[in-house]
């Protein structure tokens, strides 16, 4: 039996790591095939490692804590690597990418906070729609920038802007649910 750090669900997330490490180097170097393949991998590990979690009983405090770290660095690393080129063709811009990062901060620091004095502050389906957004748009971006066509170049930034809103309207409910919390403590 694996030791409660070694779990199956914690080498699934330390593969993404890797993995996430692998796609910054593809994006630096403009290889949108592998990049959609290894994104594509990546983001079926993080389901497969909750899954697993979940049915096997295989959680632990490390995955709580590497999972969604994990997470941030492979979407948010991505969204960085992409930044010089979505400037260039102006579909991805500075404030867009520092709104992602200051909202996964803003929730990650309310988060450990409010879990520090005893209240629950999980995920809820605002973040999970945000997660599911960022991993679209990041797939969609791959896709147009393989592809080159007006269609996958309008998929990408209808998704680019429903992201953005599902970062602002979950960050925003986010604090809501704090400052409601804050006040029952």
């Amino acid at each position: 039996m694996p030791s409660a750090v070694w779990t199956i669900p914690n080498q699934l997330t330390v593969a993404r790591f890797f993995l996430a490490l692998g796609l910054f180097a593809l994006i630096a170097f403009e290889q949108w095939p592998w990049c959609l393949a290894v994104f594509v991998v990546a983001a079926f590990t993080d389901w497969l490692d909750g899954f697993i979690a979940r049915v096997w009983d295989m959680g632990s405090p490390l995955g709580r804590v590497l999972d969604p770290l994990v997470d941030k660095v492979l979407n948010l690393g991505a969204f960085v690597f992409l930044l010089p080129l979505g400037t260039r063709e102006g579909w991805l811009l500075p404030w867009m990418v520092a709104l992602l990062v200051v909202r996964e901060l803003a929730v990650t620091g309310l988060r450990a906070s409010l879990e520090a004095a005893g209240a629950k502050f999980g995920a809820d389906w605002a973040g999970k729609a945000k997660m599911v957004l960022q991993c679209l748009a990041l797939a969609a971006i791959f896709i147009a920038a393989m592809a080159g066509s007006w269609e996958t170049a309008l998929a990408r930034d209808v998704l680019i802007w429903a992201m953005l809103a599902a970062t602002l309207l979950s960050g925003l409910q986010y604090l809501a649910k704090a400052a409601a919390l804050s006040r029952v403590e």
